[in-house]
């Protein structure tokens, strides 16, 4: 899909392309002032302009952008402009303008009977543009969008499980997966028991991959929350609340996504990733508000809400994870609404208790405009988490801090682990603009390559 979009520039001919804000109109030739003025360019972000030559040819584009770096800003001409070559003027393309380039290509099109072919924009670069990179995170993106964008029924447990086979084969890893029962055999209880009222069994997804680099190699393991729908449980959501829930399983998505980059790269790591599948179901097997929930750490959860299924299933997935001693502990979770009620649906909430991740992360996430936002791990509000009956509650009674309360839920389960971080995603468009689709998004991928890239470094 992203092949041959951006072309190492041999100086063929290209229509030139150049990149305009509002206070910079006037700095173009009087003639291409004259047309802007004639059709009503202002140079707004997003708008575009193509300038006839004296012919009637295509003798120039003009992209309105804004000032600040970001994927989108190339993103409307990319995707509608005519087709042919272009070459940016005046303007050193950075790797997120490139991005946003390839992306705007991208369509879902696994349902529609007339599928919609992108004509091919191609973007002349300089030599030392690092073409394949850009690709394989365009790539990773990709999957992501279409992980979280189909719906439930074509995509359940297994068939998560499949795409991470689908992975792994490419690449050269190994997946195990264990299924329904066995999860209790083999110490995942609270899978098992969030996801065992669902006619689809819940499941356990496990890849491991290490790369051609020899030697002792630090353990990089990524966990997703894999909920392929989420009913809330017999705490039903409502028709409004229910409607996206085929994304409930975006952090499952990222976490293979970012495999996928790894993998591509051959990061000298060994990887893990740790899925729980499962589908958070109502029959008369549905977990209860009340019940008492065993998990693999040995710590017990009374269940105070069926719908926050999602730290149950994390928590025996980050136990798992945490026994690998791992050099840095990821996780990827579309977990709580107080997130977005926070920070709105386009900025992920990052927890982690090392200062340094911390601002790597914040460094990365400036660098690649692939924002996102620390927030506490405030300890005083674990008393909220306390329980009558068992080790904690899986769910405050309290309205307030419901992405803090989740995460320090999710603390417990990492055990002494600093180096740690939980990203509170949304992994949702709720409209479609340039570059994106409305449906599945990754949020934070670019951001956490290039954090992994500065820390175990490249080939």
């Amino acid at each position: 899909m992203f092949n041959n979009l951006l072309v190492a520039d041999d100086g063929r001919d290209a229509t030139p392309l150049k990149i305009v804000t509002p206070e910079g109109l006037g700095a173009l030739g009087a003639e291409a002032q004259a047309w802007a003025a004639r059709l009503g360019f202002e140079a707004k972000p997003g708008q575009w302009l193509a300038v006839p030559d004296a012919a009637g040819g295509l003798a120039a584009v003009l992209a309105g952008v804004s000032p600040e770096p970001g994927p989108w800003r190339l993103a409307s001409v990319a995707a509608e402009a005519p087709a042919g070559d272009y070459r940016l003027e005046g303007h050193t393309p950075d790797d997120p303008d490139l991005i946003g380039w390839l992306l705007a290509h991208y369509r879902f099109n696994r349902y529609r009977k007339e599928v919609e072919v992108v004509p091919a924009r191609r973007l002349l670069v300089p030599d030392a543009t690092p073409v394949a990179t850009l690709v394989a995170q365009a790539e990773a993106i990709a999957l992501v969008r279409d992980l979280v964008t189909t719906p439930a029924s074509d995509l359940g447990p297994e068939q998560l499980g499949q795409a991470a086979r689908a992975l792994a084969a490419r690449f050269g890893a190994a997946v195990t997966e264990i299924v329904g029962a066995d999860l209790l055999t083999q110490g995942y209880p609270a899978v098992h028991a969030v996801g065992r009222a669902a006619a689809r069994p819940p499941r356990l997804i496990r890849l491991d991959w290490s790369g051609s680099a020899d030697g002792d190699k630090p353990v990089l393991a990524l966990v997703g929350k894999g909920v392929v729908f989420d009913s809330g449980g017999l705490n039903i959501k409502t028709t409004a609340g229910m409607a996206a829930m085929k994304k409930d399983m975006g952090g499952a998505a990222h976490a293979l996504a970012l495999a996928h980059l790894v993998m591509a790269h051959d990061l000298p790591v060994t990887l893990r990733v740790i899925i729980p599948a499962v589908e958070n179901a109502i029959s008369g097997d549905a977990m209860r508000p009340g019940d008492v929930l065993h998990t693999r750490a040995g710590l017990t959860v009374e269940v105070t809400n069926t719908d926050a299924e999602g730290r149950l299933i994390l928590a025996d997935a980050l136990t798992a994870a945490a026994e690998f001693e791992p050099d840095l502990l990821i996780d990827f979770a579309t977990l709580t609404g107080a997130a977005r009620v926070a920070l709105g649906p386009d900025l992920p909430a990052m927890f982690t208790p090392d200062d340094a991740l911390a601002e790597a992360l914040l460094a990365a996430a400036t660098r690649t405009a692939d924002p996102l936002w620390r927030m506490p791990l405030w300890p005083g509000y674990r008393e909220m988490m306390k329980s009558s009956v068992a080790d904690m509650v899986n769910a405050a009674d309290s309205s307030y801090a419901g992405a803090i309360t989740a995460a320090l839920f999710l603390q417990r389960f990492v055990k002494s682990i600093q180096n740690w971080v939980h990203i509170d995603v949304y992994a949702w468009s709720g409209a479609a603009k340039p570059g994106r689709i409305k449906g599945g998004e990754a949020m934070t991928l670019r951001a956490f390559w290039h954090l992994l890239a500065d820390r175990y470094g490249t080939k």
